[in-house]
């Protein structure tokens, strides 16, 4: 039996139907982590060659130690993402260590966009942003299938647009 101080710390409410993001989020995270350490990497060559600093390879193994981490638990950070659509809002949740929950309520949205950078078409992906009066509790669904962003968007925007009708 679970006591009401662990419940109130239990950010995912179980009474929702989680949707998950897309797995291929994974790997655009991951190329994009390894990318960082192209610059680290050009900069140690550099310093390198024209000063012959040995300690400058030990700094570049920190770096790349970190992104490497960083690089094997973007798995369970991209499952931690997961949406709920409820009868009057949207849920959105994230993060392993720091968890967060959103709760956006339709009626509270002023826009919906969908969004998709050079990397994620390649993946196919696109990500929903939705947008409230409150910046503060903007949020975004990243990893979607087109399909599935474009499908949430007019979802969203018709729910919105009759929330807003009832006030």
């Amino acid at each position: 039996m679970s006591s009401p101080v662990s419940d109130a710390l239990r950010p995912w409410p179980d009474t929702v139907d989680w949707h998950p993001v897309s797995a291929k989020l994974t790997t655009l995270k991951r190329l994009q982590l390894l990318g960082n350490l192209i610059i680290p990497a050009a900069a140690t060559a550099a310093v390198w060659f024209v000063w012959h600093w040995g300690w400058v390879f030990l700094i570049f193994g920190v770096i790349a130690a970190g992104v490497l981490i960083r690089v094997g638990t973007v798995g369970r950070s991209v499952r931690s993402w997961g949406y709920a659509e409820r009868e009057q809002d949207l849920l959105v949740r994230h993060g392993l260590v720091r968890r967060h929950l959103s709760i956006v309520p339709y009626a509270r949205m002023q826009f919906v966009d969908v969004s998709a950078g050079p990397l994620e078409r390649m993946f196919g992906l696109a990500t929903v942003q939705l947008h409230t009066a409150a910046a503060a509790s903007d949020a975004r669904v990243p990893g979607l299938d087109p399909a599935e962003a474009a499908r949430l968007r007019d979802r969203l925007t018709t729910l919105g647009e009759i929330g807003k009708e009832g006030l």
